[in-house]
């Protein structure tokens, strides 16, 4: 007779996230992943009023018009909460100031919170049940991003779109009270809803700023299915078809990043919140070159600028330079790193005044831009850390570099509240608001956490 082994199998990836997630009490949220919450919500909800009404801010609004209960940031017309998300995150996404994360560059803001947000509308969940789904949902996001690295975006798609449709879902989930096994099923299908291709890089169209809310309302929708009982493949990370195996084929990815030391140890506090309005990778060079015109160099004595850089942001940043040197629209200029390095030597800063078609079409800039290329650093740590190293040749045949060892804003040069608080003003006020001011967006932001008063983001529309 054969022997039939009783023991149990081990249990996959999403089973063990799915348990801790549906276990975790808010109470265990440090202040540290409470004060990253907040600071998200503040960073996010601001950039999304300020790109509202812009062309790809209306345009999405005109396209996503189902009526519903869910505040549209900025709006005074609510939608469903799967358009709510689409609108939110969409315009939150739009101008690409939007926090990040270090390990990889996924920005979790602008998924998670138009998801959470829109849900405990749509569902009657309470602030703090909304405020714990999207701790957990930013967690889960870095620790994704954390195990993919390069491998997302060497693959064409965008990591943002692709992890934070797993991510959203699972927040969502938990706000929502789902038990394990639903939050189970929830992983799985929401890696089938994951989509986004970096092709935006070519022309500087729209589509990587529906990204995020095309990952958020997809997670609303995969939290809906998990918690009525559909079924996901259990196997939906480590499996032979699974989600890195899709979606970043060339990578071995170390998996046990997603589920070693929940709890105990919290990506989440470790998010990034950027100074400009630009690709995360470009920031630090940009800080060189505002240094390197603050030592009253002109750009008329400059004959080149060389930028060493990570070759993993080349195909992004710096290739094909003769196009990089020349964006053809102001987003397109948010991913040159020719263009980016030359508004900050010029303008001294790249906000969002600094991407427009006036500012991208500015013949000084255009002329040190068509100055600056690079080369590839082995040594370059990224996407471990974020540097930049500009050197600069006068035409008097002195060089003079700068220097920036990590992303301002990041894990270790953070920005304090008051530079957060600062930054949301400006959002705001560029964005023509009249609503609640920053300081009154902080409270909301900050009071989230611990409350049982039913959700609602009303103060957010007109």
């Amino acid at each position: 007779m054969t022997k039939v082994s009783t023991a149990s199998a081990p249990r996959s990836l999403s089973e063990q996230l799915a348990e801790w997630a549906a276990n975790l009490d808010e109470h265990a949220v440090p202040d540290t992943v409470r004060s990253a919450v907040a600071n998200t919500v503040l960073d996010t909800v601001a950039l999304a009023i300020a790109s509202l009404d812009t062309d790809y801010g209306r345009a999405v609004s005109q396209a996503a018009d189902t009526p519903g209960n869910c505040t549209v940031f900025g709006s005074d017309t609510p939608r469903s909460p799967y358009d709510a998300a689409l609108i939110n995150g969409t315009t939150g996404h739009g101008e690409d100031f939007d926090n990040t994360y270090e390990g990889c560059p996924v920005h979790s803001g602008v998924v998670v919170v138009p998801a959470l947000f829109a849900a405990g509308e749509a569902y009657g969940l309470s602030e703090g049940r909304v405020a714990l789904g999207m701790a957990v949902a930013i967690e889960v996001m870095c620790r994704l991003g954390a195990i993919a690295k390069k491998g997302v975006h060497a693959a064409g798609f965008h990591p943002t779109s692709v992890l934070g449709t797993v991510a959203a879902a699972i927040g969502v989930g938990v706000a929502r009270g789902h038990d394990a096994e639903q939050l189970k099923n929830t992983l799985g299908v929401s890696a089938s809803m994951s989509a986004g291709i970096i092709e935006y890089l070519a022309d500087g169209s729209w589509t990587k700023r529906m990204h995020a809310g095309w990952a958020a309302q997809s997670g609303i929708r995969a939290a809906a299915m998990g918690g009525a009982g559909f079924h996901g493949p259990v196997s939906v990370f480590e499996g032979v078809h699974g989600l890195y195996k899709a979606f970043a084929p060339s990578i071995e990815p170390d998996l046990t990043l997603l589920v070693d030391g929940l709890g105990q140890h919290w990506e989440a506090a470790n998010v990034a919140f950027k100074p400009y309005a630009c690709g995360t990778m470009t920031q630090p060079y940009i800080d060189c070159a505002v240094r390197l015109a603050r030592r009253d160099i002109k750009a008329a004595d400059v004959e080149e600028i060389v930028c060493q850089v990570g070759e993993g942001t080349v195909h992004r940043l710096w290739e094909p330079l003769a196009h990089k040197q020349r964006p053809p629209t102001p987003y397109a200029a948010k991913f040159s790193g020719p263009y980016t390095v030359a508004a900050g030597f010029c303008y001294g800063d790249a906000g969002l005044a600094e991407f427009t078609e006036t500012s991208i079409r500015d013949p000084e800039v255009l002329e040190l831009a068509a100055k600056v290329r690079f080369e590839v650093d082995p040594d370059n740590e990224y996407p471990s850390n974020y540097t930049g190293h500009v050197a600069a040749r006068l035409k008097n045949g002195e060089t003079v570099s700068e220097f920036q060892g990590q992303l301002r804003g990041g894990l270790h040069e953070p920005m304090s509240r008051d530079d957060l608080l600062a930054k949301c003003q400006a959002n705001l006020t560029f964005g023509n608001w009249s609503g609640p001011d920053a300081a009154a967006l902080s409270t909301f932001a900050d009071e989230l956490f611990g409350s049982a008063v039913p959700f609602s983001a009303k103060l957010l529309g007109k």
